[in-house]
């Protein structure tokens, strides 16, 4: 049972998944995680190896997501707990039945949708994550049309479950994004 690292994450992912905008939404997770690892004083690779991977059985399985994750990574010999942060965050979303409990499982439920956002918002800017600020993502967020399929109430509920305001959210979202901002 080896810790699951980037790499790792990495040559998972590229085993079930073949869509270009999974690999970045993958990248995205991934660099907010890291924001939120670091926030929380975590080990950040293993954050951003879990948000890299966190979409797993999303390409085979779209209408079961989460529901495939341990058979696809049990075999990769992966943790039984990043299994279940993993499967935690379509908790309420897409039948995965494990609550977030802890601060990574919390985290990632919280940006996984939020990260949307905040790519929809840089692919707008010719600046991209440059200068990029909370309050100029708050009034996209607001906007019900923009980046329309990113559930505003999820990131909502996600921010809560972390005690954490909306705003300080969205800050760590753009800082880990724009530190990541070439592969992006």
């Amino acid at each position: 049972m080896g810790e699951l690292t980037l790499v790792k994450a990495k040559e998972i992912l590229s085993k079930h998944t073949t869509e270009p905008h999974l690999f970045i939404h993958a990248a995205a997770v991934s660099a907010a995680m890291g924001a939120m690892a670091e926030h929380f004083g975590a080990d950040k690779e293993h954050w951003e190896a879990i948000g890299y991977l966190h979409d797993v059985d999303f390409e085979k399985f779209p209408d079961e997501h989460c529901q495939h994750v341990r058979e696809l990574l049990e075999p990769e010999g992966i943790s039984n707990d990043d299994i279940e942060t993993i499967i935690s965050h379509g908790y309420g979303l897409t039948g995965a039945d494990i609550e977030p409990k802890t601060d990574c499982q919390k985290s990632l439920f919280a940006v996984d949708e939020l990260t949307g956002i905040v790519h929809a918002y840089s692919l707008m800017r010719p600046e991209k994550f440059e200068g990029m600020t909370v309050k100029s993502l708050k009034k996209k967020f607001k906007d019900k049309r923009f980046a329309a399929k990113c559930d505003r109430e999820v990131i909502k509920r996600g921010a809560e479950n972390l005690g954490m305001e909306l705003d300080k959210l969205m800050e760590l979202c753009i800082k880990g994004m724009g530190e990541h901002a070439a592969e992006l």
